[in-house]
């Protein structure tokens, strides 16, 4: 079940709005989930409408409503929160309730057995009403360490009152791995019926944990795409998914599905405005790439020698990185692609690389920046074949507007600007296209400024790596220099005559 919605939304510096959260529901259906938790429809109008209008999208994925347990003192027909369920019209409902009686005692102010009444009563509720029922025990492993009978008590009640799922939440993330696995493993031996996890990660270990839940006997799983949640996050579904089945052998998605994983956590992170996790597992950019020679002359020769899964599984792909840790075969690995050699030892191949290492020195980073030092492999190569001179350039800016002139080829070109970035880069592409040189499908998608702390000077030399696609390729560049603007035209200019360079040898 995916909780990206509900529990997802109470991750500080997230929000959905409407069209967010449907755009969501119908991303984790295409996914195939089995439920998408869409909120807490008596908590908030937006939510309640949600369940109104997701509807209308002809979802697979059932989808649940969440909501607490009936309030002391109150009918069930007269809890707000159980009539939220009720009213959002959905088949499935999700209710919360104490386990841990420190929380009985200290939050809900009860008796224990008042809270195994208030459980038992709203289970009930929603179950004559028709619904599938899934449980969530909270602080289950705090309470069923404080008190295991008591704990084990509140799953029993919510069972009898017809419960379908019992889930066991580390709701305060603080449990750590084998406390886990040895707690679901007692209580699978003690309860009928199915059981789930709800893992948080404040101790860093949600995804851990939420695997050895299921080698405990756990079969519902609850999480959130990219991990998003109340303070350090959910379990990272997009990790446990992948995890349960390709190395734990379980069906878990609908075939042909696992695939989406990336495009997925992408689309999320676009929506809420974040930057994607390259370090995130799996589908992170960095997940298959390959920095140190020893490891990419290994991959190139067969890719189990240090990939664990075969990245296209997850929709992603491997990448072999350019720097000075490098040896030939990660340059090797372009110039391959190229059709330039097969042979690491070639002594152009090794020259590209020394030209590489020096220009690291002076501050140069190649990291993110592949086709800047493709295009240094191919002039030592002699398939380099120039595009474009830019013969000079400068800008004016009056703190507001910017306006760069460009000379390409001899023909000049002027254009302004929202900063001097931007003004150099459409001037760049005026006078490329006044050249005969069509740049018109690049677009520039990320500028980044570095203090290289490995620079000679690092006082009063910067990095600037720019990230370009046409829509079909991604691809980076870099400039080094004393100058940021200066920096930055030669991250532009390298940008632009990849682009050309690749067209030419397609063509």
């Amino acid at each position: 079940m995916d909780t990206t919605l509900r529990d997802g939304s109470q991750g500080v510096n997230v929000s959905f709005s409407l069209k967010d959260k449907l755009k969501v529901a119908q991303l984790l259906d295409q996914l195939g989930v089995d439920y998408i938790e869409g909120g807490w429809p008596a908590s908030n109008p937006k939510d309640f409408e949600f369940f109104k209008e997701v509807k209308g999208l002809g979802l697979s994925s059932k989808v649940a409503a969440f909501g607490s347990t009936r309030r002391k003192g109150v009918k069930p027909s007269a809890d707000q929160s159980l009539n939220g369920i009720l009213d959002a019209d959905t088949e499935v409902g999700v209710i919360f309730g104490k386990s841990w009686r420190l929380h009985v005692r200290e939050v809900l102010n009860v008796t224990d057995q008042e809270n195994l009444e208030m459980i038992y009563d709203s289970v009930r509720y929603l179950k004559d009403h028709g619904l599938e029922v899934i449980f969530d025990a909270e602080h289950f492993y705090q309470g069923y360490l404080d008190d295991p009978s008591y704990a084990i008590a509140v799953l029993n009640t919510a069972r009898e009152a017809g419960a379908d799922t019992l889930v066991l939440a580390d709701t305060n993330g603080g449990t750590p791995p084998h406390v886990i696995f040895k707690v679901t493993t007692e209580v699978r031996e003690k309860v009928e019926g199915e059981l789930g996890t709800h893992m948080h990660n404040d101790a860093g270990c949600a995804v851990a944990n939420t695997l050895l839940g299921v080698a405990a006997g756990a079969r519902h799983v609850q999480g959130t795409i990219n991990g998003i949640g109340e303070r350090t996050g959910n379990a990272d579904l997009v990790q446990v998914i992948p995890t349960l089945a390709l190395k734990m052998g379980f069906k878990v998605l609908k075939d042909g599905s696992l695939p989406k994983l990336r495009e997925v956590s992408a689309e999320l992170y676009d929506i809420l405005g974040q930057q994607p996790n390259p370090f995130q597992p799996y589908v992170g950019d960095n997940a298959f790439s390959h920095k140190a020679g020893v490891h990419a002359d290994a991959v190139m020769k067969n890719p189990k020698a240090y990939e664990h899964v075969d990245p296209s599984l997850v929709g992603n792909s491997r990448k072999v990185v350019i720097s000075e840790l490098s040896g030939s075969s990660n340059l090797l690995a372009y110039a391959d692609a190229l059709g330039l050699t097969k042979n690491k030892k070639d002594e152009r191949l090794r020259a590209a690389l020394e030209r590489v290492k020096s220009m690291e020195k002076e501050g140069y980073s190649f990291d993110q920046a592949a086709a800047s030092a493709i295009l240094i492999m191919m002039r030592e190569f002699g398939t380099y074949v120039p595009s474009f001179e830019v013969d000079y350039w400068k800008v004016m800016s009056d703190g507001v507007l910017s306006l760069a002139v460009v000379k390409v080829n001899g023909k000049p070109a002027v254009a302004e600007g929202n900063g001097p970035v931007n003004a150099v880069d459409k001037a760049l592409r005026e006078a490329l296209r006044d050249a005969g040189l069509s740049v018109e499908d690049v677009k520039l998608v990320d500028y980044k400024v570095h203090l290289p702390g490995r620079a000679r000077n690092t006082e009063s030399v910067v990095r600037v790596v720019a990230q370009f696609t046409d829509g079909i390729r991604v691809w980076g560049t870099t400039g080094v220099s004393t100058n940021v603007v200066e920096a930055s035209v030669r991250a532009l200019i390298d940008g632009f005559d990849y682009y050309l360079q690749m067209e030419r040898r397609k063509r």
